[in-house]
């Protein structure tokens, strides 16, 4: 670490992270944030006090409104001295001795509980699904109404009332659409598949064709979705009872800390468990996320109520990897586990089976074979299924005769994008691991040509930090040679072979040397990409990485970063050979999302390169690209809530059609993803008071709101507050008229006229309505009048 007088100037790469340095003496700033008397009387104490114990105060702080407000806080109590402000975020408070300085993180003077602010700050190093969703320059986006087009960018007109911003989208036969900011939720980033589609054509009816086309299949996917709840439903079995003695005890011996997600996920576990119909729960959780534990506590709760469990797996070494951990954490208990695989041998894999079905065996781990038609239980409670979508078609039909009968938890490493997990709601129950567990660091990720030199780097680094390898290889007939490669790159290192076609008792052994630490390097194919977990590998070499899937990738890399000590992944292509566009594009994508929580970004982009469908079925992956990914998951929605016979719950905004120019200034957030958000939560508000709040915290977070954006908020209010009573469009009225065209539906007109006394009727779907005083100014002037008119106060609209 370079170290020098100020720690933060001097090193970007500077650790303020626990156990780095004490942690802000006599601060104790958990839970004093500045809402109510109470809560600013003891937070300016504390500042007091972090003033008169060290000669400098730095106070980071991510924008100007977070300074206003805690200066002007420290001035009403009276507080003496002030901090220097620094522009940045930190993600925890620190003291500096050579200097006596206290560097104060804003996140520090904030209403949270310790933990949810730790939780908080890792959530923070995950980067946002919205940044991968977000609109790219040159890319492509669907137009809710329009279809598919290109995103050349953001523009500004001039208008009538002044400089606005426009999204400018490019359509076939070089077509342009100007959409003003404040309705940038008709636009969408465009998700679908490798193939880049055709731009769509303005003013035709082939994007309705294609919609409509969508629709009913997503129609006919709910319909088959919703059946196979109403089987579930109609199947009650005794409900499970409340955790017992054991069941804590075995709870309290995990060695790690929960995550949040853990908890939850857990709990709503147990709750399907201890219910009367039978659980059918997807598990979804990035790799290393803990989702092994939470199964494990679920698989224990129904052995203990005296019911049998199975875990099918994908592949034979994850099934011996959950053998090893299962019979660990249940030793102390009375139940009999085991495995039934290839590996198990012939003879050994019918003793299973017959003590299966006369109940002597409790949990069995297996491959596919645990499907086969002679396998059958006394009392089967429980199947985990690890990887579902990895299983073929009759496999998966077999699991659906399954899921009517038992309880069902599936576990998947491809996190459920919020947008399709919404769609499901109701139809499949759904728990997302998503906070990584503390302490974890993301996985440092290098493309590089194979050469001798940079492998040996590689190797030389993790041993002399006491740390293992793997190294994968595609091909098995390879492995001889891959072997005395890097025996000459590295003469000592101890290493080992596993693959596919291997006895059980060889994979055995050396699995089990590599994870007592006697081999210092595992040679291995894919066998190797799901679950196994060794805390002190963290290392690994993916050779000919340009022959593997994305989220094949990202599985394998997932193998190492299991513990606190930073992991690195060196992804190798062949020095003398040209990559097809599809596998630089994969490569490109496993290099920049290295992050934690990286899997949602990977599941995307493996959803723009290969397709769709894992979750859904493959006949899904073609609408998905048809419509892309965000209309799909609209239509699903609407679907999903037609097939149970609810309204679609959507809330009802009027489009405008009056201008009124607006935007976010330059220099106001920090760069063109915060400026997207920002004015995608405006786009998405339904309710007038959110709104409100909404304005306050911006001018808390970045300061005073500039008035481009007010008029956002105002284009916001207006269709919030004229949607609320059926309008579906605003119109200015006749030029240097004080009115406006209120467009509705037809049963919708007589709603209208009888909140609007003085409106009258143009035609079946269209009323005029007057508004006070001269003729407007300009666009602005005439929607703060209509909003006074529909009985929004001039405290609720926003300034």
């Amino acid at each position: 670490w370079v170290v020098g007088p100020d720690p933060v100037a001097t090193s970007q790469g500077f650790d303020v992270g626990a156990g780095s340095l004490e942690r802000l003496r006599g601060a104790a700033l958990r839970g004093v944030g500045p809402r109510g008397h109470d809560h600013a009387k003891q937070l300016a104490e504390t500042l007091r006090d972090v003033l008169a114990k060290h000669r400098e105060v730095v106070l980071f702080r991510r924008a100007d409104g977070e300074q206003e407000r805690l200066e002007e806080l420290l001035a009403e109590q009276g507080v003496v001295g002030r901090p220097t402000w620094r522009h940045g975020s930190l993600s925890r408070s620190f003291t500096w001795p050579p200097t006596d300085t206290a560097y104060v993180a804003y996140d520090d003077l904030v209403d949270l509980p310790l933990r949810d602010r730790r939780t908080q700050e890792l959530e923070r190093r995950s980067r946002p699904v919205e940044d991968f969703l977000e609109l790219q320059p040159g890319g492509l986006v669907v137009h809710r109404h329009h279809g598919i087009g290109l995103f050349h960018g953001l523009t500004t007109i001039e208008g009538p009332d002044g400089p606005g911003d426009f999204l400018e989208l490019g359509f076939a036969e070089g077509t342009r659409v100007f959409v003003p900011v404040h309705r940038i939720d008709l636009v969408q980033r465009y998700v679908g598949t490798g193939r880049t589609p055709k731009l769509s054509k303005l003013g035709g009816t082939e994007w309705a064709k294609r919609t409509k086309k969508v629709a009913d299949a997503v129609e006919e996917l709910a319909v088959e979705l919703l059946a196979t709840q109403a089987q579930r439903a109609v199947r009650q079995g005794p409900p499970l009872g409340p955790d017992g003695p054991w069941q804590h005890e075995l709870e309290s011996a995990f060695g790690h800390d929960d995550t949040p997600d853990q908890v939850a996920g857990v709990r709503a576990i147990k709750q399907d468990l201890e219910g009367e119909k039978p659980m059918d729960r997807l598990l979804c959780g990035d790799v290393g996320y803990g989702k092994t534990e939470v199964a494990l506590r679920a698989v224990f709760k129904v052995l203990a109520a005296g019911k049998q469990a199975a875990i099918l797996v994908p592949t034979k070494v994850l099934a011996q990897q959950h053998l090893r951990t299962f019979r660990a954490r249940f030793a102390p208990y009375p139940f009999e586990v085991a495995a039934l695989t290839s590996l198990e041998g012939a003879a050994t894999n019918r003793q299973t089976i017959r003590d299966m079905a006369e109940g002597r065996v409790d949990l069995v781990i297996g491959t596919h074979r645990l499907l086969g038609k002679d396998v059958k239980f006394q009392k089967l409670g429980l199947v985990v299924v690890d990887e579902e979508q990895r299983f073929g078609v009759q496999h998966k039909e077999r699991l659906k005769g399954l899921r009517a009968d038992v309880d069902v938890l599936s576990l998947s490493a491809t996190p459920i994008p919020r947008t399709l997990h919404m769609a499901l709601l109701g139809l499949r129950d759904i728990s997302n691991l998503t906070t990584p567990p503390l302490g974890r660091h993301p996985i440092e990720t290098k493309v590089a040509r194979e050469e001798d030199a940079l492998v040996r780097d590689a190797l030389l680094r993790e041993r002399a930090r006491g740390g293992q390898i793997f190294v994968v290889n595609p091909r098995i007939r390879d492995l001889p040679l891959v072997e005395r490669w890097l025996l000459d790159l590295v003469p000592d290192l101890a290493i080992s072979t596993i693959h596919g076609r291997m006895d059980k008792q060889q994979v055995e052994n050396r699995l089990l040397r590599f994870l007592e630490g006697r081999i210092d390097l595992l040679l291995a194919t894919t066998v190797i990409e799901s679950g196994l977990d060794v805390a002190n590998a963290n290392t690994i070499v993916i050779r000919d990485a340009h022959r593997y899937g994305l989220a094949e990738l990202h599985q394998l890399r997932g193998r190492v970063g299991r513990e606190r000590r930073r992991a690195h992944a060196l992804l190798l292509v062949p020095p003398d050979q040209g990559l097809k566009p599809e596998a630089r594009e994969r490569l490109r994508a496993i290099e920049e999302y290295s992050e934690l929580g990286a899997g949602f970004q990977i599941a995307m982009r493996d959803l723009e390169i290969r397709g769709a469908g894992n979750l859904l079925g493959p006949q899904q992956s073609g609408h998905i690209a048809a419509v892309g990914y965000d209309l799909y998951c609209r239509l699903l929605a609407d679907a999903v809530a037609h097939a149970r016979g609810r309204p679609v719950s959507r809330p009802k905004l009027a489009d405008l059609g009056v201008e009124l120019p607006g935007g976010v200034p330059a220099g106001y957030v920090d760069d063109v993803r915060e400026m997207f958000r920002l004015v995608r939560r405006i786009a998405g508000i339904s309710k007038l008071p959110e709104l409100d709040a909404w304005r306050e915290e911006m001018a808390d977070r970045f300061g005073p709101v500039p008035e481009p954006v007010e008029r956002l908020l105002l284009a916001q209010a207006v269709r919030i507050a004229a949607g609320a009573i059926g309008v579906e469009r605003v119109d200015p009225g006749p030029r240097g008229n004080a009115g406006v065209i209120l467009v509705v539906k037809e049963e919708g007109l007589a709603r209208v006229l009888d909140r609007l006394d003085d409106a009258r009727a143009l035609d079946a779907r269209k009323a005029y309505l007057p508004l006070r005083g001269g003729p407007p100014e300009g666009g602005e002037d005439l929607l703060r009048r209509l909003l006074q008119r529909l009985g929004v106060h001039r405290d609720d609209v926003p300034r």
